[in-house]
């Protein structure tokens, strides 16, 4: 009689990187609900794991345990979104000023060459490109402000600020064309060592982007 081998118990952090990339490319959308079973089956671990991930991601506000119900992918309502604006307006800011005052790292001016070749006139454009680049340019410019507090804040904030984007199904060329000329912008001010350029380039291209992201998520009726 053939057994059947044992499930490998994967520890907490694998099971976590797993469960979260479902959430944040949205193949687990908005509202909906999460078995352990189906999700222990799938990436062949015990429920252990599963269910320490899934208590970790309720925490990051990735997902709501609801007693006697079960667990959802949450809902960001906009009053969420404004909160994590007002977070990210706040550490990004501080980081760019940090940043124009400490130098320019190799991989924040690797991010700034691959925009700038993005912006060259006629020059094609991949909108999830430019997003990938995008978040690599954040979390460069923030390990350039040598703070690891700050780091760790903004990598909290980050995975739902990353639920949020997931909801917006396409974002089109014109803005991202604008949002990589808004980083270049943050980029000159930091190399330059002009810390209040740097901060207010961060808050307008903040700015932007939220407008963008409050007309996808609310109806037209509702504005």
């Amino acid at each position: 009689m053939n057994q059947k081998p044992p499930i490998v118990a994967l520890d907490r952090e694998t099971t976590y990187k797993a469960i979260k990339n479902l959430l944040l490319s949205g193949e687990l959308g908005p509202g909906e609900a999460l078995s352990e079973r189906a999700l222990s089956e799938r990436f062949g671990v015990s429920r252990t794991p599963v269910r320490e991930a899934i208590r970790t991601l309720a925490n990051d506000g990735l997902l709501e345990i609801v007693p006697m119900r079960g667990t959802f992918v949450r809902q960001l309502s906009v009053d969420d979104l404004r909160e994590i604006h007002e977070l990210r307006l706040a550490f990004e800011g501080m980081a760019a000023w940090l940043a124009a005052q400490r130098g320019v790292p190799p991989a924040l001016r690797d991010c700034a060459d691959r925009l700038r070749a993005m912006s060259a006139p006629h020059a094609n454009i991949d909108v999830d490109e430019a997003q990938q680049i995008g978040w690599q340019f954040h979390e460069a410019m923030f390990a350039a402000a040598g703070n690891a507090r700050l780091l760790d804040m903004y990598h909290a904030l980050r995975v739902q600020s990353g639920l949020a984007l997931q909801r917006i199904p396409n974002y089109d060329v014109k803005r991202t064309r604008e949002a990589v000329c808004e980083h270049l912008a943050i980029f000159e001010a930091i190399a330059a060592g002009r810390p209040d350029d740097a901060q207010r380039a961060v808050w307008d291209h903040l700015n932007h982007a939220m407008q963008v992201r409050l007309k996808a998520l609310i109806p037209v009726s509702a504005v």
